[in-house]
């Protein structure tokens, strides 16, 4: 099923994603660009489903780490936040990326909730102090061993991104042109990843 009011003949009626949606020649290079693009922006927005309501809810989150061949994310959180509500109920997650230059990635997966602590230790961060706070029990202190930090793990499912294939400089010129002409501009490269990809990359010892 899908959603169309408009006939355009024998003419892409979607020309931006035609020009610019790009199949490289080898998967390394196809998620390679995809975790460099991660590892640069760090912060992200994370969505889970609200338990109560089933709406839609948004989180700016910092990447702590990747496994899975660097295409699955670790990030930290508060055991007794909303999120850890929201994904015990539903495990469906998105995770979003942007920069001020406006190449973004979209990672679709399903969350795990992690507590085994030597994990926890492994990627802990002191800066996590600054969020969590000392309690000032001998227990709840921001510390490694708080109970209350605990993991996401997103196993990516799908993935989709655009990262520019010009300079900024370039990126404007093709845009200003593109709006003189009509013709759409050919700036980003848009790619796609499917569940076989990233099943294939993750079991892969590249």
């Amino acid at each position: 099923m899908s959603f169309s009011n408009a006939d355009t003949g024998n003419k892409a009626a979607d020309p931006y994603t035609e020009k610019n949606l790009e199949h490289p020649d080898t998967l390394k290079e196809k998620v390679g660009d995809l975790i460099a693009f991660v590892d640069k922006c760090k912060f992200c927005m994370m969505t889970t489903r609200i338990a109560e309501s089933g709406l839609l809810v948004s989180r700016c989150m910092a990447l702590a780490a990747k496994e899975g061949n660097g295409i699955d994310l670790i990030f930290h959180t508060n055991s007794e936040s909303g999120k850890t509500d929201d994904l015990e109920g539903d495990s469906d997650i998105n995770i979003s990326f942007i920069n001020p230059s406006g190449e973004w990635a979209s990672i679709s997966g399903k969350a795990s909730l992690e507590t085994d602590r030597e994990k926890v230790r492994k990627y802990y961060s002191p800066a996590l102090k600054a969020w969590l706070g000392d309690l000032g029990d001998g227990k709840h202190d921001g510390g490694p061993e708080d109970p209350r930090i605990m993991l996401i793990k997103v196993n990516a499912k799908t993935a989709q991104y655009a990262i520019s294939r010009r300079t900024a400089v370039g990126g404007l010129v093709e845009f200003a042109k593109g709006v003189a002409t009509g013709e759409a501009a050919q700036v980003n490269k848009l790619r796609h990843l499917d569940e076989k990809e990233i099943l294939q990359w993750r079991s892969s010892s590249q």
